[in-house]
């Protein structure tokens, strides 16, 4: 199986794309609404949000499609993980800013919200097939695996090399 057809049919991707689609819905949604504003800085704060929640939703699965390579070094992703942590989060946030703002559909922040607890769950799952055995040291000590510390001497250095053989 291609790499493509891997991560296309890990659930928590195909969770993600789903959420995409359903904040894309909800921000024409939002867009088409009837939020008064008292203030010009309110309508663009909207904008910006709604501008953030389709970010984040993009990168949410484009980050996944990058970490599921079962090759990728564990710190590489962590990383990724970390990103996609940070996305899903925010696009929550961002749910709760929309309602203070006005919206009255109330029900379709709740759904995003809910869709987010969903894609929580697998997404804890999906972090823990993450093989820490594949690493190399992060000397920056933020994604090592378990046990492994930023100033550990690293393993491979200690393997003579001889360009002759």
């Amino acid at each position: 199986m291609a790499l493509f057809e891997k991560w296309q049919h890990l659930p928590v991707f195909r969770k993600a794309i789903e959420i995409e689609e359903l904040i894309r819905k909800l921000t024409e949604a939002i867009e088409k609404s009837d939020i008064e504003y008292e203030k010009e800085i309110e309508l663009e704060m909207i904008k910006n949000t709604i501008r953030y929640m389709r970010e984040n939703a993009m990168i949410i699965p484009a980050k996944i499609a990058g970490a599921a390579n079962e090759d990728m070094l564990y710190g590489i992703k962590m990383e990724n993980a970390t990103i996609i942590r940070k996305a899903a989060k925010e696009i929550i946030t961002d749910t709760h800013g929309i309602q203070m703002h006005g919206f009255k559909d109330v029900e379709y922040l709740e759904l995003l919200r809910h869709e987010i607890e969903d894609f929580r769950v697998l997404f804890a799952e999906w972090v823990k097939t993450f093989d820490p055995w594949n690493y190399n040291i992060d000397r920056w000590g933020l994604f090592n695996p378990p046990g492994v510390n930023y100033d550990d001497i690293d393993p491979d250095d200690d393997i003579p090399f001889d360009s002759y053989d």
